[in-house]
Parts: C-alpha cells; sequence; structure tokens
C-alpha cells in the first residue's frame, strides 16, 4: 500500500515524538549549563510546534484533498494520544517538568485515564459487535485541542510569565480545563460506544 501525504505527515508527527522525549528528558539536566538547557527546552518548543503544523497539514490533506484512509484515521488520534501521554508524564515528573510549572498529578491521570478507558471501549465494542468504530466527537476534539495547547503554554511558561504576571494563572486554568474536557470526552465517548452497541444489538434481534 501507497502512503499519501497525509499519512506521511501523521507518520512523521510520530517519528518526532522521539527527539521531543528526549530533549524533554535533559531540560532540567544538572550536569548542564543554564544555557544549554534553555535551548534544550526551546528544541523541545520548536519540535512539538513542528508536530501540531503536520498534525493540520494531514487533517487538511485528508479533509479538503480526498486523501482520508482507514489507515489515516487510525494513526492520526494514535500521534495525538502518544504524543500527550509522554508529555504528560514528563511535564509532571521533577526530573523533567518545568519548575515552577510541574503538572498536577490528578491532571494526568484524568488525561490519561480517558484514553485508556476509550481503548478499552473500542475493544468492548470490537468484541460485541465485530466492527471497528471510531467515531470524532466535538467533545474529543475539544479536550485534544485543549491538551496540545497546554503542553506548550507550559513550556514557555518560565519566560512568558516574567512577561505577562497573568500567565501562571492561565497555566492553572488551561491544564483544569484540559482534565475536565477529558472527563467530558470519556463520558461522551460511553455514551457514543453504548448507542452503537444497542443499535447493533437490535439490528440483530429483527
Amino acid at each position: 500500500m501507497r502512503l499519501n501525504w497525509a499519512n506521511r505527515f501523521t507518520i512523521l508527527r510520530i517519528l518526532l515524538i522521539a527527539p521531543f522525549v528526549s530533549c524533554m528528558l535533559q531540560i532540567n539536566d544538572p550536569s548542564l549549563s543554564g544555557n544549554i538547557r534553555h535551548f534544550i527546552r526551546y528544541s523541545a518548543v520548536a519540535i512539538f510546534f513542528l508536530m501540531a503544523i503536520s498534525d493540520g497539514l494531514d487533517g487538511f490533506l485528508a479533509r479538503k484533498k480526498g486523501q482520508a484512509t482507514k489507515l489515516g484515521a487510525f494513526l492520526d488520534p494514535t500521534a495525538d494520544k502518544l504524543l500527550i501521554t509522554s508529555a504528560c508524564l514528563l511535564l509532571a515528573s521533577q526530573h523533567s517538568g518545568v519548575e515552577g510549572f510541574v503538572l498536577p498529578p490528578t491532571v494526568v491521570v484524568l488525561i490519561i485515564g480517558k484514553d485508556i478507558l476509550i481503548f478499552i471501549g473500542f475493544l468492548i465494542v470490537y468484541f460485541l459487535t465485530g466492527k471497528i468504530r471510531i467515531v470524532p466527537v466535538f467533545a474529543g476534539k475539544a479536550s485534544t485541542a485543549l491538551q496540545l495547547t497546554m503542553v506548550p503554554a507550559i513550556l514557555i511558561a518560565p519566560e512568558a510569565s516574567r512577561a505577562l504576571p497573568f500567565w501562571g494563572y492561565f497555566v492553572h486554568v488551561l491544564w483544569w480545563s484540559a482534565a475536565a474536557a477529558a472527563v467530558l470526552a470519556t463520558l461522551v465517548y460511553i455514551r457514543v460506544g453504548s448507542r452503537f452497541i444497542e443499535q447493533f444489538e437490535q439490528s440483530n434481534n429483527h
């Protein structure tokens, strides 16, 4: 199967997770000078924005250029989840988090818990119906958008908070909003999955 450009950009986004994680693991390395640690953190921000651009490009090509595929429907959310999961875990660690803006464990649990529950739900739907059901919903897209905004907002927080005094408050509101959106998205996906199973069982009973 030949990959189209939408899928190529998605795969690029997945590959870029490795250098992003590598940078994150070094931003608090005591063996490095402060300037180098700052450079590494800025590099993590640059890589993240490059991934965000590739996300927009693959979405544009899939929707506007007719390059949507089943592979892309699987890879695109997978790329987002891998990126968000790794970023949340790293930002919540004292070793790789941003000083003064370490992500609360509760936020991490709610965000990653959403993806775990959705994955379990996906398996349940598949085992009960024998069908693969991937249905994007607005709550899920809003949740992902907040998470993708939260990560760079935290990474640039040391400088942004000096220039903009409200930035610290903004970051706190942002990460709790991302956590709340994750809970809401989980509930919506549970409802959508339950309805699909009910409709499948009803159609088989007739």
